[in-house]
């Protein structure tokens, strides 16, 4: 198309009348020669509209703190700096929306990570993440840096929790909420960003970890509670003095369902998928509606 477009901007245009009298143009054809040279010159445009394409996906901003989250580790705390970035604090405005996070440092070998943002709407120019350490990944990088150094942020994703679904509080007077390991994320967003707990019968949070070690939030506990949530606490491989729930998440919700009025009844889930179908599968069979059993993807 490229040498088309030069041979018709090389040659004067011909009249209208010239045109239907000779159907013939008399234009000479593009000399062979210029055809490596316009392939080269889009393969340039091409690859610099790329690069700016790609720069405008990513906001570069500065950690601005990391800390262990858990007694061993296993997760961290990681608070990103977004003052010089207030497009991408507004465009987050509902609880369970995620983004891609990279580390420029490390280069193309490792892949951009998918992170839930923990932090709730509207909390500031800051975006925290709760990151689990796995070897060889973004995640682990993340939790290896320190204040000040510089990480990219993708554009804010989906459309978090249908929280109208539940909202009024008349229409769910009963809310439970589920999550497992960093799935607690999209969980302390929607919990700190409010949804009228205090106004409903029955909020319960079963939130399953490995044991108490390995559990974040546990100093938000009480804060949360003072909301008018209910945590219960569910350790799959706990210490002898544990005396809560053991096992797994949905172990611990079959045994004491507790369902009274199933048409105002809501539901929360964020962890691994077979504890979300489960318990989706339970919930519809007790007479839940499908539409107010919300996940953030």
């Amino acid at each position: 198309m490229m040498a088309a477009a030069a041979a018709v901007s090389a040659v004067p245009m011909p009249s209208r009348l010239t045109l239907r009298a000779h159907p013939c143009s008399s234009a000479a054809p593009l000399p062979m020669r210029a055809l490596p040279f316009l392939r080269s010159r889009l393969r340039s445009l091409t690859t610099a509209y790329a690069v700016k394409q790609d720069a405008a996906l990513w906001t570069p901003a500065p950690v601005s703190a990391v800390s262990a989250a858990t007694a061993d580790g296993s997760i961290s705390y990681v608070v990103v700096d977004l003052s010089d970035a207030a497009d991408l604090v507004d465009s987050y405005t509902t609880p369970g929306q995620y983004l891609k996070i990279r580390v420029p440092s490390a280069g193309d070998e490792l892949k951009p990570a998918f992170m839930a943002i923990a932090s709730p709407p509207g909390a500031g120019p800051r975006f925290e993440f709760v990151v689990k350490t796995v070897p060889g990944t973004t995640a682990e990088k993340l939790c290896t840096l320190r204040d000040g150094d510089v990480v990219e942020l993708g554009a804010v994703t989906g459309d978090g929790f249908a929280l109208d679904k539940i909202n009024p509080p008349d229409v769910a007077q009963a809310v439970l909420m589920f999550a497992t390991g960093t799935g607690i994320s999209t969980i302390r967003s929607l919990i700190e960003f409010g949804f009228a707990a205090n106004e409903r019968a029955d909020v319960r949070l079963y939130y399953g970890a490995r044991n108490l070690q390995s559990m974040a939030y546990q100093e938000r506990f009480k804060n949360w509670e003072s909301t008018g949530v209910k945590i219960i606490p569910v350790l799959s491989r706990p210490d002898d003095s544990w005396n809560g729930e053991r096992g797994h998440v949905q172990d611990a919700f079959f045994k004491n369902k507790n369902i009274v009025n199933p048409s105002s009844t809501g539901a929360v889930l964020c962890g691994q998928n077979e504890m979300q179908e489960e318990i989706t599968s339970a919930l519809v069979a007790d007479g839940v509606s499908r539409d107010k059993i919300l996940t953030n993807y």
